[in-house]
């Protein structure tokens, strides 16, 4: 970490870890102390002296999010806009491209659940045509088969950074290097992958990237972020727009602002953006290279140890894993594995197969249970995680 930090002073900074076990973080991280009390502190402080005024008051600070942001990513304070969620992000800019008929959209097998319903739509809607890009031998998207596909012609390549279902990071900055090469426009779903690995848009080369407070950033929920480049404030326009996204210039005209707040609304979540302006300066303090660091051992670790038990077998990609473990138990539903876990103060969550269509059911397999460990998680929880699936009846 950019300073070094004793795992019992993160913890002791994250309150939660003295009530659950918490390996759902990828679902949504325990937040630390200073998020909390930012969030609650602009609340009061609202309740006070009214919400507008609060707001206000808070305009230094709220704008300083942004600039946050940009340090996270590797961008520009007017490249980043804060929305209500990452799948909210990804949809402003994905049904803001203007697809003509014919496009050609490249996906990957991991690619979210949403996206794919979004996609699926805009082929009804728009006549684009979603092509699905195969696994290489490691079970990330293959590179070998992108580049083919990209040579014949495609107008976009979505991508889902690090899946929901499984530990897999996929080579984000090598799929970039390739739609820059053949001219594509480049969308990164880094939802489960901001705060977890270091990112840099620059070295990404996306033209948009989407992300989430609540997970690895360990933020509130109810708050998203948006990257967009240059080539993304050129082409796109918002799929909808307010007094905040557009100015009213004359009785039937209007003009769109130039900077990614145009992906924005006028009512937001004041005290969720403050808090998330925390969490992010909270990540930078510590370095992202060096808690990714921590997170993926951690996730080595805890799939190294399940996979020694007899009756459970773990189920990730990738040939580089990060600290999402998913896996089944012989004999078990893995929503009962869940609930036995849940009920023993254990925190995790499931993968469906309904979820994971062109993943899981491809590979075979049912729904999961999904493990996913954070930097303040110690070796003592995974230790007491593994002995606790060992022991479900």
């Amino acid at each position: 970490m950019n300073s070094p930090v004793s795992l019992d002073r993160l913890r002791a900074a994250t309150p939660g870890v003295e009530h659950v076990l918490h390996f759902n973080n990828a679902g949504a991280a325990l937040p630390p102390d200073v998020v909390l009390s930012t969030v609650i502190s602009h609340l009061e402080r609202e309740a006070t002296i009214g919400g507008y005024e609060a707001a206000t008051e808070a305009t230094d600070r709220l704008e300083a999010v942004y600039d946050s942001l940009a340090t996270l990513l590797g961008a520009k304070p007017d490249q980043m806009a804060v929305v209500e969620n990452a799948t909210r992000a990804w949809d402003m800019a994905v049904y803001g491209y203007p697809f003509m008929a014919g496009d050609r959209v490249l996906t990957c097998r991991g690619e979210y659940v949403s996206n794919v319903l979004a996609l699926l739509q805009l082929q009804e809607r728009h006549g684009i045509e979603v092509v699905l890009i195969e696994d290489d031998e490691h079970g990330q998207i293959d590179l070998d088969h992108l580049e083919d596909e990209l040579a014949q012609g495609a107008a976009m390549v979505a991508l889902t950074h690090a899946p929901t279902n499984g530990g897999l990071i996929n080579p984000a900055a090598a799929v970039g290097a390739l739609c820059e090469e053949h001219g594509a426009f480049y969308v990164l779903d880094a939802c489960q992958s901001a705060g977890q690995v270091p990112l840099d848009v620059g070295i990404l080369k996306c033209d948009v990237l989407s992300g989430t407070g609540r997970k690895y950033l360990r933020g509130p929920r109810g708050t998203g972020f948006l990257y967009a480049g240059p080539r993304a404030l050129e082409r796109i326009e918002p799929p909808f727009l307010d007094l905040h996204a557009a100015e009213w210039t004359g009785d039937r005209t209007y003009e769109i602002r130039t900077d990614a707040r145009r992906f924005e609304n006028w009512e937001t979540y004041y005290a969720g953006k403050l808090g998330l302006g925390a969490a992010i300066d909270y990540t930078l303090e510590l370095g992202v290279e060096a808690t990714s660091k921590r997170i993926l051992a951690l996730g080595s670790e805890l799939r190294s140890a399940l996979d020694a038990l007899d009756a459970v077998t773990t189920h990730d990609k990738g040939k580089i894993r990060g600290g999402i473990v998913t896996f089944a138990v012989d004999g078990i539903r893995s929503e009962d594995v869940q609930a036995q876990l849940s009920a023993q103060r254990i925190n995790t969550s499931t993968s469906p197969a309904g979820h994971a269509r062109l993943d899981l059911p491809h590979r075979g397999l049912p729904t999961l249970v999904r493990a996913s460990v954070h930097y303040y998680n110690s070796e003592d929880e995974v230790d007491r995680f593994v002995s606790a699936v060992e022991q479900l009846r």
